[in-house]
């Protein structure tokens, strides 16, 4: 075999101990530019039923070509059952040779690599390479080949949920209460859909959902009162009651206690509830991956999500409705209706550099501290208090008079280093993800 590059890799189906029997055989080309992968998800490469292969892990392992044309690699995807390389079990990747057995899990299925020989077939009546003006029906009509990646790399529900949107805000043109509702959740979603496009990490939807409606929940709450009567009442967290033409030391200490420190716990009562729920399932691994608060990632999302929750209520239930008011008691319904929108839309889309980035930054250090218990009493203090912190920065410079483009600018760099601070805690989070080398996250180059 002196020129492999004029081999192709092959992973043949055989079964379970070596037999087909009672297995639908099945034989895989393995790409010689990217990886394939094996396990139950839909987005593997090599998909395996649930019912079936209950053994095999959402993603088991992986098939990788190596740097010299011919030749690849195994690699186990951190599966709960093991893969074995002809009854050794692997740990890290190896090398594959031809012939060699490939078992996902406990005898669960097993498939042979195979190299065979590529041969061009030139035929004396017709070129070795087809005319480039030849046309196939999947190149006519393209979503007969490409229709089952339109989910994992063409952001197909994303766009589906926008021309859901769209069509619902046309239906509710004049209703300035339900189109503004709609525009919200849809630039809500999309701002946490940039956040989980970051992390990289799959979450269940309603349980990210769960978190956002608890939090808004709670803030209808009498849970809030009390909140209310400890930061503004017995802490110095008074912020209605701060002239605005007091200092700024004045304003901050205000927000942080009565915005940064309130709101930051209160949003964060849903990370704690999944921390403390994965501890409780851990006899169970499966369900504690997905719904409890095992790793920084998990804690950033679940944190995202319960911003979301807050941002919403308070932008819909508090701060559109007051300015709405107010503006049409002097101009009218229709310049109240614009000015609005005009508050809702950046308050939304701000939410990234905002609510979402302080309560995701303050998760990242809860999911630190379930990977190190033992420094619980250090981590989670210094996250609190750090995401208080930049809360209340943004607020104080928000809530002085003074020049409005210095105080824009002041905006700007507070909210510019709080998204930041959270994209880093995103970065650091992945490399310390114990399920790193599943994780989806894209890179984005400009």
């Amino acid at each position: 075999m002196a020129n492999l590059s004029s081999y192709s890799g092959f992973l043949r189906q055989t079964g379970a101990n070596g037999s087909s029997s009672g297995f639908q055989v099945g034989v895989f080309q393995l790409s010689a530019n990217y990886e394939v992968t094996i396990g139950r998800e839909a987005d593997c490469q090599i998909v395996l039923e649930s019912t079936r292969y209950g053994g095999v892990s959402r993603h088991h392992a992986s098939v990788r070509p190596l740097a010299e044309v011919g030749t690849w690699e195994v690699c186990d995807l951190g599966s709960s059952n093991g893969t074995f390389i002809n009854g050794d079990r692997l740990s890290g990747c190896r090398r594959l040779q031809p012939g060699d057995r490939i078992v996902l899990g406990e005898q669960v299925i097993e498939f042979t690599f195979e190299l065979q020989a590529v041969q061009p077939v030139v035929t004396p009546n017709s070129p070795a390479n087809p005319p480039t003006n030849a046309l196939s029906m999947s190149q006519l009509i393209p979503i007969l080949s490409t229709g089952k990646d339109l989910k994992s790399k063409a952001f197909l529900i994303p766009a589906i949920v926008t021309v859901l949107c769209v069509v619902s805000m046309f239906m509710t043109i004049g209703n300035f209460v339900a189109f503004a509702g709609l525009l919200a959740f849809y630039l809500a979603g999309a701002a946490f859909f940039v956040v989980y496009r970051l992390c990289g990490k799959r979450k269940p939807w309603w349980l990210l959902l769960a978190a956002a409606i608890a939090t808004a929940a709670a803030i209808v709450s009498p849970l809030f009162k009390l909140f209310v009567f400890v930061f503004r009442g017995l802490l110095p967290g008074d912020v209605f009651h701060v002239p605005e033409s007091a200092g700024f030391m004045s304003h901050l200490i205000a927000n942080f206690f009565g915005a940064g420190m309130l709101e930051e716990l209160l949003k964060s009562l849903p990370v704690f509830v999944c921390y403390f729920l994965g501890l409780l399932l851990a006899k169970s691994p499966r369900w504690r991956e997905r719904l409890g608060v095992c790793e920084p990632l998990d804690g950033i999302l679940v944190g995202a999500a319960s911003a979301v929750g807050f941002t919403l209520l308070e932008t819909l239930g508090q701060y559109v409705p007051n300015i709405v008011v107010k503006v049409g008691e002097s101009s009218g319904e229709g310049a109240a209706y614009f000015v609005g929108l005009q508050l809702l839309i950046p308050r939304i889309l701000g939410s990234v550099a905002g609510h979402m980035a302080y309560s995701g930054y303050f998760g990242y250090f809860i999911g630190l501290s379930a990977l190190k218990p033992s420094k619980w009493w250090l981590i989670l203090p210094i996250g609190y208090l750090t995401s208080a912190t930049m809360h209340g920065f943004w607020n104080a410079s928000a809530s002085m008079a003074g020049n409005e483009l210095v105080q824009g600018a002041i905006l700007a760099v507070v909210g510019v280093f709080s998204y930041a601070f959270l994209a880093a805690a995103i970065l650091k989070a992945r490399t310390l993800s114990p399920t790193r080398s599943q994780n989806f996250a894209t890179r984005l180059k400009l």
